[in-house]
């Protein structure tokens, strides 16, 4: 689905992430895991192609994000930004169906795509009419992630959806994310630095540190086998202090 080859960016001296391949199949759930700082979202903006690369190539289907029409290619992928994104002054209902409109989707085709979204979050349906700041935490992550499948896009990214929640929250979007995910069968790419949450959605783990991807491969792996003293350091501190929920 998404192939980076020799891909690094910079800041003027600054460098967000150092030379990089990885792949990323399609129907794969890979967790962009690390501390704050590690190149986790400059690597989410590359594969959304928000920001070009300052070497390499990133591709999306064998082709560089360069040759695509933005916005169509924009339109495969649904984007969970941190906090949300909602806009205040909409209710849930518009803010889920925003783009359809803008795109001229006929009212009973809207209407059932909002019908499956609801069932498929456990959102509470009256809850429709309320802005977000009506709304809990969990349920404006749901707005969220209900505005980013919308439109059936064919790749999730999720930069720390679930970040600002309380544990047990988060512990609850964490289990119905994982449903989400097995039910749509989407490549999603997910960023966290929450060992618990990446276990909990993973297929791959990759490890970031210093815009380094230190490791790629399942915690097992990343536990058994790792590639830097740093993967040891940093799933040992998580398990023995998580940051949500209960340890892996």
């Amino acid at each position: 689905m998404f192939e980076l080859e020799g891909v690094s960016r910079t800041h003027g001296a600054s460098v967000a992430l150092q030379r990089t391949d990885l792949l990323i199949s399609e129907g794969e759930v890979v967790v962009l895991l690390g501390p704050s700082g590690s190149g986790k979202s400059t690597l989410l903006r590359l594969l959304m192609g928000l920001d070009p690369p300052t070497s390499g190539v990133v591709r999306f289907r064998g082709r560089a994000l360069a040759e695509l029409e933005t916005q169509a290619f924009r339109r495969q992928l649904g984007y969970v930004v941190q906090g949300g994104g909602l806009f205040p002054h909409l209710t849930s209902e518009r803010n889920v169906t925003l783009v359809a409109r803008f795109l001229r989707w006929d009212a009973d085709r809207i209407r059932t795509r909002l019908d499956e979204l609801v069932a498929l979050t456990r959102f509470p349906g009256p809850a429709l009419l309320r802005r977000p700041d009506r709304l809990s935490g969990g349920e404006r992550q749901r707005v969220s992630l209900m505005r980013a499948l919308m439109l059936d896009p064919q790749v999730l990214l999720l930069d720390e959806p679930l970040g600002a929640l309380d544990p047990i929250t988060r512990s609850e979007l964490q289990r119905d994310l994982a449903e989400v995910f097995e039910r749509l069968h989407k490549t999603v790419v997910l960023v966290t630095h929450d060992l618990h949450e990446a276990c909990a959605l993973a297929d791959r783990i990759a490890m970031l540190r210093e815009g380094r991807v230190l490791q790629v491969g399942s915690f097992e792996q990343l536990r058994d086998a790792p590639a830097d003293p740093f993967v040891t350091r940093f799933l040992q501190a998580q398990q023995d202090h998580p940051v949500a929920g209960e340890a892996p």
